[in-house]
């Protein structure tokens, strides 16, 4: 695993001076260093600052929120704390199926696909990224989910629902199980969809 050393922050914070074009890499540099020794929960936009030699303001302006940077950090191949505002908010019998398939038209491409079978291999079992990812998704996809449903449970139903997708991931574009990685994707939204759908309403 390649090691990422952030310099010491010896400029002084605010916007890059004039012919100053590294803030967005030592940004990065920056967050990835926070994200790895605090978390996703525990970093914060103002200790990347810190770290950086920059404004919080500067990397707002680059990235924009917390979760769209830490995607810029693991080159994330999708966002679903970016679609799944739009996903539930149509017709509540459809919102199994609909998650499903947002999810393979994302990883139908190839791009996507390859960043992200990238992403799970090194998720799975890295002392390292596991927990950022699990963070992450806790927070920016089983949470979301959660606080839409009005049960005891949420938290659980949300977590059983992001198990599936997970597996069908891992099984289709990891593994690639003959069965499934041939399938199309409307068969398996069909087949997919009422499950999480259970999970998340029934």
């Amino acid at each position: 695993m390649v090691e990422y050393v952030v310099p010491a922050p010896k400029r002084r914070r605010g916007r890059p001076r004039a012919g100053e074009s590294d803030a967005r890499d030592r940004i990065l540099a920056a967050a990835i260093e926070e994200f790895g020794g605090a978390g996703y929960d525990g970093a914060t936009i103002r200790g990347i600052a810190a770290r950086a030699g920059v404004d919080s303001a500067l990397i707002h302006h680059h990235f924009g929120t917390k979760a769209d940077l830490f995607g810029a950090v693991i080159d994330a191949p999708m966002r679903p704390d970016l679609a799944l505002p739009e996903i539930l908010a149509g017709p509540r019998d459809e919102v199994g199926e609909r998650i499903v398939r947002y999810v393979l038209e994302t990883w139908e491409v190839p791009e996507a696909r390859r960043r992200g079978v990238a992403l799970l291999r090194t998720a799975i079992g890295n002392k390292l990224t596991t927990p950022l990812v699990a963070g992450f998704l806790s927070r920016e996809l089983i949470g979301r989910i959660a606080r839409t449903l009005d049960v005891p449970d949420a938290e659980l139903r949300a977590t059983l629902a992001a198990s599936q997708i997970a597996g069908m991931l891992i099984a289709r574009y990891v593994l690639r199980l003959p069965a499934l990685a041939e399938a199309s994707p409307d068969d398996i939204v069909e087949r997919v969809g009422p499950t999480v759908q259970h999970y998340l309403y029934d």
